[in-house]
């Protein structure tokens, strides 16, 4: 299936598609820093995982364990990445995100819990991956009101750990798309704007590869502009897919 969106100031013709395929190919994975030599063998970065593993049972002792807890070398190995295999700041952003999991509950979402919030259409995974194999979490920016901060950003965190779970073998990645069509100014949430991106900055840390705007309309600019400092690196993953209109 594909979703046409208005392009016309990206390319001719008019249209761009956005197609969703099922699961691609698998690709290599390697891992790499910013240092001198330029990659991290998987015997040194083994040794990285242990020793912030080690670090955090000493320190964060209290700090539970099993996936996504402090003895989670996928995730370890995922924030090293991030870091860029600083231990010292891999230690202390885990520490923070498995923290923050803890108390906001993540572990405790689930179907049945979010089945309420979830049937607003607010927001919802896609059935398929998009073209470069990602899985795409939708939001329906004209859904959302200001007011019901609590449930809006448990609905937000479920909706991610569905796309994540949803990522095939080799993707690290997945696709925002918000759709602004119908969006005014009663939609309006700097808010929670800015929890969106701060969750992926601090506690899904690259797990973001490009949010698409679609038809953003000219009431949403100014905000826009407000909130575009605020994201800083992450006002570069945002592409709009038509002007403001």
């Amino acid at each position: 299936m594909a979703l046409k969106i208005n392009a016309n100031y990206l390319l001719p013709p008019s249209t761009v598609q956005l197609r969703f395929n099922k699961p691609a190919k698998f690709r290599n994975f390697c891992v790499r820093n910013c240092s001198s030599s330029g990659t991290i063998n998987a015997d040194n970065s083994r040794k990285l995982v242990l020793e912030v593993k080690e670090r955090l049972k000493t320190q964060y002792h209290e700090l539970p364990v099993g996936k996504n807890g402090r003895d989670d070398e996928s995730m370890i190995l995922w924030f090293l990445k991030d870091r860029k295999f600083i231990v010292d700041e891999a230690v202390e952003r885990l520490s923070k995100a498995i923290k923050w999991r803890q108390e906001f509950g993540v572990d405790d979402l689930s179907e049945d819990s979010m089945k309420r919030a979830a049937q607003t259409g607010k927001s919802s995974v896609h059935d398929f991956l998009d073209v470069n194999g990602r899985p795409v979490l939708i939001v329906q920016a004209s859904k959302h009101y200001p007011g019901m901060q609590d449930e809006d950003e448990k609905l937000c965190v479920f909706q991610i750990e569905k796309a994540l779970s949803k990522l095939p073998e080799g993707q690290e990645q997945i696709l925002g798309i918000i759709d602004l069509r119908g969006f005014g100014t009663a939609n309006a949430d700097m808010n929670f704007l800015t929890f969106l991106f701060d969750v992926f900055y601090y506690y899904y840390p690259k797990r973001l590869g490009q949010v698409l705007m679609v038809e953003a309309p000219f009431v949403f600019k100014p905000l826009w502009q407000l909130a575009k400092p605020l994201l800083k690196q992450h006002a570069s993953l945002v592409l709009y897919l038509s002007p403001f209109i």
